[in-house]
């Protein structure tokens, strides 16, 4: 395929990298297969622990060399990561899209997060602003600064195979500290295909080797990474167990994570809501990358006046949904990432019908003479209460939960009430509902949304949630704090030495 070729992909050994360099393995093979079409596109080499070894210590001692550099500069660095990204958009695009099966739209759009982020970061090198304090003591000033944490540890998840990579390490970067990104194991060659498109920038800048490192590898490597008090800070990405588990690890150490875990996202639709816009954000919401986004659209809780003609409308707009491969711009859902993804699915549509859903549109695997690959569903909706089991568990999939409210504040109970505090959106051309959705005894989650739906969001906003989704902020605002480490200043200018709460200390 062309766009292996442009990237650059084409050695099995290509797994374990310090930046510009790739470094012999004897790990585990990791070989990867399209969903789309379930052939296998390439393979790649686990870390064995002398690569991960080799990866750190180069690592380690670049940050001493990259936090030195002038902020700014290291924002060039990143403004011309961006530069590259958009000359390879259209091949990394299409290599998101063929090995992780979201669409190749949003493929698109996943590399154009990359970009923006870039963008972000090149003028955030000039703005890592601290606070100047005045003192309570003569001729005293006070003043803090942030100062990079050295290396940081990023694992990602196979839904977003590049971009929240490029959240992390163009803000780390622009902080002064150095990157370690484990890749999931599911979609290994996104990862071989941005070392090999930054390589290029580094090197026409004499970038330290070591500030961009690459380590491919399954649960063992996450778990090198967060038990190693050399890495300060773990940003990882997946499931809610995952997350408490690499919690807990990097917790004993006292070191920062920033935990990007899991969505049970609802969206309110109101009485007041414009029913046609309300549509197409819970479709795209739901149905978007197959129901494999973290803010994917999982229940809808709508008024209960509204309810049938909505229904309506929703199971009409999914008899028209086309699935296929997603490298087809005419078709809507992609397929599921692998196998145990279907299982997955599957077997929460078995629970939902014996704890009493009733499906309104039946799920069920897709098959057509056209499609090579099992990993293909059908969306699916289901009418359920809110205390179903189910329904208060993440299923990676696309299965939508609708029912029922009486009050706003009934329906803002039931948003609430699930483990998970990621996103949530109201429908609504009411004032006073939208206000309330957003105050503090409103929505509960980490985004808050009106008339638009609870998938997608801009990178200039901080980005995490609360609860069980792990409460770790990334990409804007001021994410870039958690990257840095805070340090407050006095400087006496005087030619005493007053103590501070007015102690007196006389020798």
């Amino acid at each position: 395929m062309q766009f292996l070729k442009d990237l650059n992909i084409q050695s099995a050994n290509q797994g374990v990298s310090t930046g510009t360099q790739w470094i012999e393995s004897n790990g585990a093979a990791i070989e990867s297969y399209s969903p789309v079409d379930g052939k296998k596109i390439g393979t790649t080499k686990s870390a064995d622990k002398s690569a991960y070894e080799k990866v750190v210590s180069t690592s380690l001692q670049a940050a001493n060399e990259w936090k030195k550099w002038p902020a700014p500069k290291r924002g060039e660095i990143v403004r011309q990561v961006g530069e590259a990204l958009r000359h390879h958009k259209e091949s990394l695009g299409k290599l998101v899209s063929y090995e992780m099966g979201k669409s190749l739209q949003e493929g698109y759009g996943e590399v154009q997060e990359m970009i923006d982020i870039c963008d972000f970061a090149v003028g955030l090198s000039r703005q890592l602003y601290g606070l100047t304090m005045h003192s309570e003591r003569p001729l005293h000033r006070m003043y803090e600064q942030w100062h990079p944490l050295g290396v940081v540890g990023i694992i990602s998840a196979f839904n977003f195979p590049v971009a929240v990579w490029s959240w992390n390490a163009a803000l780390a970067w622009i902080c002064g500290n150095t990157t370690i990104w484990k890749p999931s194991e599911k979609t290994p060659l996104c990862g071989i295909a941005v070392q090999n498109i930054v390589a290029e920038i580094f090197v026409k800048n004499n970038v330290p080797e070591g500030v961009n490192c690459l380590i491919q590898g399954a649960r063992e490597v996450g778990e090198w990474m967060s038990n190693d008090q050399r890495l300060p800070l773990i940003s990882a990405t997946g499931s809610t167990r995952m997350g408490k588990a690499i919690s807990a690890v990097v917790a004993e150490r006292l070191g920062k994570t920033i935990l990007e875990l899991g969505g049970n996202n609802a969206i309110i639709i109101s009485q007041h809501a414009d029913l046609d816009m309300s549509l197409i954000g819970a479709v795209f919401g739901a149905v978007g990358t197959a129901g494999q986004r973290c803010t994917t659209t999982r229940r809808l809780i709508i008024h209960e006046s509204v309810y049938d003609v909505f229904t309506a409308k929703l199971c009409k707009a999914y008899e028209q949904l086309k699935i296929g491969n997603p490298l087809d711009t005419n078709n809507h859902v992609g397929p599921l990432i692998d196998q145990d993804a279907v299982n997955m699915y599957l077997n929460a549509i078995e629970q939902c019908k014996q704890q009493g859903g009733k499906f309104l549109v039946e799920g069920g695997v897709y098959t057509s003479p056209s499609i090579e690959s099992n990993c293909y569903v059908k969306p699916c909706i289901a009418a359920v209460t809110n205390e179903l089991a189910i329904v208060q568990h993440e299923t990676f999939a696309p299965i939508l939960y609708v029912m029922k409210y009486t009050t706003l504040d009934e329906a803002i109970a039931i948003q609430n009430n699930v483990p998970q505090g990621l996103s949530s959106a109201i429908m609504t051309l009411n004032m006073r509902e939208a206000e309330q959705f957003l105050s503090a005894s409103g929505s509960d989650c980490g985004i808050a949304n009106v008339n638009i739906g609870t998938s997608g969001a801009e990178i200039g906003g901080a980005f995490g949630g609360e609860k069980e989704t792990g409460g770790g902020r990334e990409s804007g605002s001021d994410a870039w704090k958690a990257y840095m480490r805070r340090q407050t200043n006095t400087i006496n200018w005087g030619t005493h030495l007053p103590l501070a709460q007015g102690i007196q200390f006389d020798l």
